[in-house]
């Protein structure tokens, strides 16, 4: 094909730049893969011909691969430099089902693991390089599961934490092409418009990058599909994520601290995400796992994370914001704000834990603000492990609403510590709060909270136990079902609660435990009239709190 007819019948010639396409490569460089004998029939192995095309661009000096309208089965591409692979509208490259097909990519082991050798489209040490159009990826993932004979339906009682994915397993010893498509070490890096489907596994990762813009893509995996993660942006560095719609059936956006391809691990850095719209049979936003480097200047923004109201409750997302460090590394600065969360069973997790013990873990400086959550079941916290302790979380002007419909005796339960456990906002089984409950943590700030219990709840609407330095402030609160007190504070020093209107019909606002229990102050407060303003319990000293 000549090159004016390939520019006139391409949306190339409707006016898009070559900049918008995600590169600056001349378009004079530009090479249709038909030219190199690629077969669009779904049928014909064509990773040769596209390779040839990607490296004669690269041999040149950098410009355009264009694959046009068809169906191109692939068994592994390599982006090389300053090279842009456009698909068109209506170009499917398919993943090959035989794994003879792929190449082998040194630095990741073969099988059993949720990361494999084999990938889709591959890059190392490249630098410009995009991959962008209007056309799709798609792994043909259905090749690579099989239902799971050992996993039985959940019972009734136990829907809230199973998950769709369980219920199916890799074949061929987890061997399989994951992630779809894997971006290592490189510089410059733009996918924009494309469509990423029916992953193996892990759909998109970018590891140990610097200068990423992924923006407008769109990712659509089953909720079956066990490890399907969306993206796994991992120990980058400058990502810039925008307008992305992903649907799948493991965690949406996940931001890693980890590096299979050397011994350090650079920090995962200065990354917004924004305007995107996650559902999900796992967790919606979530940094971790693994979690073995820094995460700093996290910023996630303006974004929709949903289950429809008739969706299984196995498909729905597990926990909508999860920061997390669990392996040894630190998080600090993340902020995040106006969130939309429609049926996520957990809206807010925080945690801190000793799965792989380091000598500077940490999270601090965290700010989580316009937060606006309805459908949730399990309990939104902050939690950290003996001698691990976040410090300085703010959660503020969010309203969460939730249908978990709690019980007495969940707020009787002892909760387990489980400090070396895969972190997951129901790994301590139902908590002892409606609303939020936070553990071994320092400077914890709850501002302009409104909390609802669409149904009755017998549980309190927080509970923190063995926090240092809170603030309660603001907060609008159902009334527990039963004797529960509206706040409980357990083994707490220096609280301060204030400008909180206690909800109608509630009969004591504030419960303090434990003989750890001092400094606390409430002041300017709105009570019932003949409601108990503070009950202390189990050894909790008589002047371990205040009230004006």
């Amino acid at each position: 094909m000549l090159r004016r007819d390939f520019l006139a019948g391409s949306s190339l010639a409707m006016g898009i730049s070559a900049a918008a396409v995600g590169s600056a490569a001349p378009l004079r460089a530009a090479k249709n893969i038909l030219d190199y004998g690629a077969a669009p029939d779904g049928k014909t192995l064509c990773t040769t011909a596209l390779q040839r095309a990607i490296d004669e661009v690269f041999r040149a000096g950098g410009g355009l691969v264009y694959a046009p309208p068809g169906n191109y089965l692939v068994g592994g591409l390599e982006l090389k430099s300053r090279v842009t692979l456009y698909l068109e509208a209506g170009c499917t490259l398919l993943g090959s089902p035989n794994l003879d097909d792929y190449t082998y990519r040194p630095g990741l082991p073969r099988g059993g693991s949720d990361i494999d050798g084999y990938h889709v489209i591959y890059a190392r040490g490249a630098e410009d390089i995009a991959l962008c159009g209007l056309g799709t990826v798609d792994g043909q993932g259905e090749n690579w599961w099989e239902p799971n004979p050992l996993r039985p339906a959940a019972m009734p009682e136990d829907e809230w934490h199973d998950v769709a994915s369980g219920h199916f397993q890799a074949k061929y010893n987890n061997t399989r092409p994951s992630p779809m498509v894997e971006i290592v070490e490189c510089r410059n890096v733009r996918l924009s418009g494309i469509t990423l489907r029916n992953s193996a596994g892990w759909t998109l990762r970018p590891i140990g990058c610097e200068t990423v813009v992924i923006d407008g893509v769109r990712i659509r995996n089953p909720y079956w599909g066990r490890n399907t993660d969306g993206m796994d942006i991992t120990a980058c560095r400058n990502v810039f994520v925008s307008n992305c719609d992903i649907l799948g059936g493991d965690d949406g956006i996940c931001l890693k601290s980890e590096n299979q391809y050397g011994d350090s691990v650079p920090a995962s850095k200065n990354i917004t995400i924004t305007n995107c719209v996650v559902a999900s049979a796992s967790n919606g936003f979530k940094m971790g796992t693994a979690t073995r480097g820094a995460f700093e200047n996290i910023v996630f923004s303006n974004s929709v994370l949903y289950a429809d109201d008739d969706s299984p409750m196995m498909n729905r997302v597990i926990g909508g914001i999860n920061v997390e460090t669990v392996d040894g590394g630190s998080v600090d600065g993340v902020v995040i704000s106006n969130i939309r969360m429609q049926n996520v069973r957990a809206p807010i997790f925080v945690r801190l834990g000793s799965r792989t013990p380091g000598r500077n873990s940490f999270v601090r400086n965290v700010l989580i603000e316009g937060v606006d959550a309805v459908g949730s079941i399990v309990t939104s916290s902050i939690t950290g492990v003996p001698g691990l302790r976040p410090t300085d979380v703010t959660i503020s002007d969010c309203r969460l609403r939730t249908v978990a419909g709690g019980t007495a005796e969940w707020a009787g339960r002892a909760i387990p510590e489980v400090a070396d456990k895969y972190p997951e906002s129901w790994m301590m089984g139902r908590l002892p709060a409606y609303g939020f409950y936070a553990r071994h943590a320092d400077r914890v700030r709850l501002r302009n909270l409104e909390i609802i219990t669409d149904k009755p709840d017998g549980r309190p609407a927080i509970v923190c136990d063995d926090v240092n330095d809170v603030i309660l402030s603001g907060l609008e609160l159902s009334k527990p079902a039963g004797d529960a007190p509206l706040i409980q504070l357990k083994d707490t020093q220096r609280a301060y609660l204030n400008t909180m209107r206690s909800p109608q019909g509630n009969k004591l606002f504030v419960q303090v435990s434990g003989a750890a229990s001092s400094g606390i102050a409430l002041r300017g407060n709105l009570l019932n009239p003949g409601e108990q303003t503070v009950s202390r319990t189990s050894g909790a000293p008589d002047d371990a709190a205040s009230v004006e």
